[in-house]
């Protein structure tokens, strides 16, 4: 949307006004490069839910465009392990399940919007679902 605008806003400029000359430009470049940030930081949104026998993971970006929305669900016996890999800005969440066919699958989820406190909270829970797994196979 804001690219939009912003291109409008330069042709109306260019084409009509002349009010910012060379300026006029940055009204191009500065949604784009947001547009680019967007796009490396990865989805914007991210639900989870761990009530139940199951696990459920939502990831979804805000510009629906810009990527397709993810969600797994899985019995949370099938969960082996979990990381979270944080590199400058970029949060992701790892989560490797085990599968038949396979032996195991590494699911990828981008969590860079979520605060500390909520990365911790998911660590808390996820912890706990792998704990009760290797209490089960022991």
């Amino acid at each position: 949307m804001m690219v939009v605008f912003g291109i409008i806003g330069f042709l109306a400029n260019d084409y009509r006004f002349h009010a910012l000359g060379n300026e006029s430009y940055l009204m191009v470049i500065i949604p784009v490069l947001l547009l680019i940030f967007f796009f490396l930081n990865g989805r914007q949104i991210f639900e989870y839910d761990s009530d139940g026998e199951a696990l459920h993971f939502k990831n979804r970006n805000i510009i629906p465009f810009l990527s397709k929305a993810l969600h797994d669900e899985f019995p949370k016996y099938k969960l082996i392990k979990y990381d979270v890999v944080s590199i400058f800005f970029i949060k992701r969440l790892y989560i490797t399940v085990s599968s038949k066919n396979n032996g195991s699958t590494i699911l990828k989820y981008q969590i860079s919007y979520l605060t500390r406190k909520e990365v911790n909270d998911l660590k808390l829970s996820l912890n706990k679902v792998v704990k009760a797994n290797k209490e089960k196979k022991d």
